[in-house]
């Protein structure tokens, strides 16, 4: 990766379309609203946009063309960025010189887009190519032990934190329901019903410590960001959002389960690049949007961030003060994929960038924020960033 790409570029603008569970939207209709918006938030018009990327699941030609973009740089995925890729290989492309303004955006469907074959993907270098050969090698042993899936896999992870800490699913649930209060804010999210702990604890089983309540929610929507050069932030309408550093997993060995440090998984990587790359510190962050594919992962971020000790996740987050709006360290915002609803970790950057701006409503932090840390992924898959005012 570049040196300090981060310097060069800042968010200027975010958007984000309908959301909610088998609308029947498609998929082309939901990029087109968040890209407008989040265009627009930047005070640019389609014309001004001369980059476009994304991570699927609309086609970059086929969203360019309805949008009326003609963008000269398009696609290029920045390396080690994991779930981040598109918004790494945007800010790379800016400090390159070869793009002013990209597009990035990030839609999915519960059953599935509209995919054109001939439209062929983001451009993969071979080196990240070895990566996520490296990254996902251990996946054939799994299926061999009839390990089918992310929540089985990750079910073992949560497992032998309580082992070695004394987690107890108690405290996964205080996340959960730290979350749907938030989420009762959010006019977008798709739960906002109460969520009592007895509601938490009685939920399906999926696989043991996981039940359906620690488990993120599939819908369909769309997040854009738009990513311009720095000297645009006394452009933009609101508060330009500064990108103070990125980390990801370059070189994971170990996959989903072959790690020494086990139950530790790629965020421990990605944190440590973050911090590696900044001035600032774990206190410096006034709040943070994790990744909460399942609850367990957003213990996995809390402890790699440093943002409380290793094995301490269950007593940070217990009885949710800490993590509440007006806590210590305000937590998914939005009420994350839990509650909100799953949009692979771009709903994280989409509220962090609301939070710093001001702009976040009803569920706006109520002390003065500057600092936040948005994580995304969970097994060999993380990318991490540090945003600023």
């Amino acid at each position: 990766m570049s040196e300090r790409w981060e310097d060069k570029a800042i968010i200027s603008g975010v958007g984000i379309s309908r959301v909610g569970r088998k609308t029947g939207i498609a998929d082309l209709d939901l990029t087109v609203e968040a890209s407008l918006a989040a265009i627009a938030d930047a005070g640019l018009t389609p014309a001004d946009i001369d980059g476009v990327t994304s991570l699927g699941e609309t086609p970059i030609t086929i969203a360019s063309q309805a949008l009326g973009i003609d963008a000269p740089w398009s696609g290029a995925l920045g390396s080690m960025g994991g779930l981040l890729s598109p918004i790494v290989g945007a800010g790379q492309a800016i400090a390159a010189g070869e793009a002013r303004h990209v597009l990035v955006y990030r839609t999915v469907q519960m059953m599935g887009g509209s995919v054109a074959p001939s439209d062929a993907p983001p451009p993969m270098e071979a080196e990240q190519a070895s990566d996520l050969l490296t990254v996902m090698g251990d996946v054939s042993v799994l299926l061999a032990y009839h390990a089918y899936g992310a929540p089985l896999w990750l079910s073992m992870h949560a497992r032998r934190h309580m082992e070695l800490y004394g987690t107890t699913r108690e405290q996964l649930g205080w996340l959960a329901i730290n979350s749907r209060t938030n989420a009762a804010l959010n006019e977008r999210a798709v739960f906002k019903d109460p969520l009592s702990m007895d509601d938490y604890l009685s939920s399906r089983p999926i696989s043991e410590p996981f039940h359906l309540l620690d488990c993120d929610v599939p819908i369909d929507g769309s997040i854009a960001l738009v990513l311009s050069i720095a000297a645009y932030a006394g452009d933009t309408p609101n508060p330009a959002v500064r990108i103070n550093a990125f980390g990801g997993a370059p070189g994971v060995k170990g996959g989903w389960w072959y790690r020494d440090d086990y139950p530790n998984q790629a965020s421990t990587d990605a944190a440590g690049m973050l911090w590696s790359r900044s001035e600032l510190t774990p206190q410096d962050v006034d709040f943070a949007e994790l990744y909460d594919g399942f609850t367990f992962l957003t213990f996995a971020w809390l402890e790699a961030l440093g943002l409380c000790g290793r094995g301490e996740a269950g007593p940070f987050v217990e009885g949710a003060t800490r993590i509440a709006l007006d806590g210590q360290l305000p937590l998914n915002t939005y009420g994350g994929q839990l509650s909100a609803g799953r949009m692979h970790g771009y709903w994280v950057l989409h509220e962090a960038c609301l939070q710093l701006q001001g702009n976040a409503g009803a569920r706006q932090i109520p002390k003065k924020v500057e600092t936040a840390v948005a994580a995304v992924g969970g097994g060999p898959i993380a990318g991490c960033m540090l945003l600023t005012t």
